[in-house]
C-alpha cells in the first residue's frame, strides 16, 4: 500500500477548519437571536454614558472630571481602584487632542503594592472647527488591544482589565533573573 500521508494530513485539516466556521457561524447566529429577542425591533441596546464638556468649556481638569464621571458609569468589583494622569496634548489642523491614562489594579492588605495594573487610554478630540458648543469627542482603549470604544456605543467588562493583570503577570512569572 501506497499511502499519500500530505494529501491525508490536507484533508484532515480543511475537514477540521470547515467544521470549526461552521461552529463559529452558528454560535454567532445564536447569539445574535438572544440579542434580538431581548430588544424591541426599535430599541438598541443601550450602554452607559454621561454629558460630556463642550468643546468651548473644554480643559485638562474638565477632561480628568469626565473621564472619573465616566468609568464611574462601569459596573466592576468595589476592589479595582484607578488613578487618572494626563499624558499629553497634540495639536492637529483641525483638532486639539488631550490623551489621558487610567491606570487599575487591585490591591489589598497583604499586597498593598498590585503585582500589574491595568491602564485605559482615553483621547479627547476637541474640535477646532464644528460648533463649539458641541460636546467633545472621546474615545479609549484597552491596553494591549487595539479595539477602540466610544462611550455609549460599547458596554465595559470587568474581564477585560482582568485579563491584561493576568497576562502581565503570567509574563513576568516566565522571566527569571
Amino acid at each position: 500500500m501506497n499511502f499519500n500521508f500530505e494529501e491525508e494530513a490536507n484533508e484532515l485539516v480543511r475537514q477540521a477548519i470547515e467544521s470549526a466556521i461552521k461552529q463559529v457561524v452558528f454560535e454567532q447566529r445564536h447569539d445574535l437571536s438572544n440579542i434580538s429577542a431581548n430588544y424591541n425591533d426599535n430599541e438598541t441596546p443601550k450602554t452607559d454614558n454621561i454629558t460630556w464638556v463642550s468643546c468651548q468649556k473644554f480643559n485638562q481638569d474638565e477632561g480628568v472630571e469626565n473621564i472619573e464621571k465616566f468609568v464611574a458609569t462601569w459596573k466592576r468589583d468595589n476592589a479595582w481602584l484607578y488613578c487618572i494622569d494626563f499624558l499629553n496634548e497634540e495639536e492637529h489642523d483641525y483638532d486639539r487632542r488631550f490623551n489621558f491614562r487610567v491606570r487599575w489594579s487591585i490591591p489589598t492588605r497583604r499586597k498593598p503594592i498590585p503585582r500589574a495594573t491595568a491602564s485605559v487610554y482615553f483621547t479627547i478630540r476637541v474640535s477646532k472647527i464644528k460648533p463649539q458648543s458641541l460636546p467633545v469627542e472621546v474615545y479609549y482603549v484597552f491596553e494591549g488591544s487595539r479595539l477602540v470604544h466610544r462611550p455609549g456605543n460599547s458596554r465595559f467588562r470587568e474581564a477585560w482589565l482582568k485579563n491584561v493583570v493576568s497576562s502581565k503577570i503570567e509574563a513576568m512569572e516566565q522571566v527569571t533573573f
